[in-house]
């Protein structure tokens, strides 16, 4: 008798578990996904110009935007240097908007955009890394950064990276620009500045 009871139990765990599991699938699609870490400001056309310019790309290249709004960024490379692009963005909103300039511009066959979280993204595929997000997210990918390959190049619109010496730093206005931008360039390996020493140190 005590055995059929222990089968009859499993029989009955067994018939619940595709429920279970049913119920965690629909638990995590229900959880709140991460807001976006900034506000969305689109970078300028001829700010994006500049940008590719000083990353000097290829049709050769692999090109990952991070936080890629409507993904100009991307379009833009595919079209101007017919390279390989991707686009991610955590904001479902901006995803659908780069899906539809991918669709205008009908780079489709060169450019993907995804919705992901920028921070756990692998890069090591990527050659070229372009940002225009805030200087403590731009730290907080150096990381990820680092496994990129050598002479690799990543450039930011507006913000450093703390603690990593650029190579380049130019100031730049486009024509019908009201206000200035700066633009940053790194390449890779990163060139780590040095830590400043302890002035407050005894006598």
């Amino acid at each position: 008798m005590y055995r059929r009871f222990l089968v009859l139990v499993a029989v009955i765990g067994l018939a619940a578990a595709p429920a279970f599991l049913a119920a965690q699938d629909v638990a995590k699609e229900d959880a709140p996904k991460r807001t976006p870490d900034v506000i969305y400001v689109p970078t300028p056309e001829p700010v994006v110009a500049k940008m590719l310019e000083l990353a000097d790309v290829k049709k050769t290249d692999v090109l990952y935007d991070l936080g890629c709004g409507d993904c100009r960024i991307p379009v833009t490379a595919a079209k101007k240097f017919g390279c390989k692009a991707f686009g991610f963005d955590i904001d479902p909103q901006r995803i659908k908007e780069s899906k539809e300039n991918i669709k205008k511009n009908k780079v489709g066959d060169l450019v993907t955009v995804e919705e992901k979280d920028i921070f756990t993204l692998d890069l090591s595929q990527a050659n070229v890394v372009t940002l225009y997000l805030l200087p403590s997210l731009n730290v907080k990918l150096i990381p990820q950064l680092e496994k990129l390959k050598p002479g690799s190049r990543i450039v930011s619109h507006d913000f450093d990276m703390k603690g990593v010496k650029p190579d380049k730093v130019i100031d730049f206005k486009g024509k019908d620009d009201y206000f200035s931008h700066t633009i940053y360039f790194w390449t890779t390996p990163l060139k780590k500045e040095a830590a400043p020493k302890d002035s407050g140190a005894a006598q």
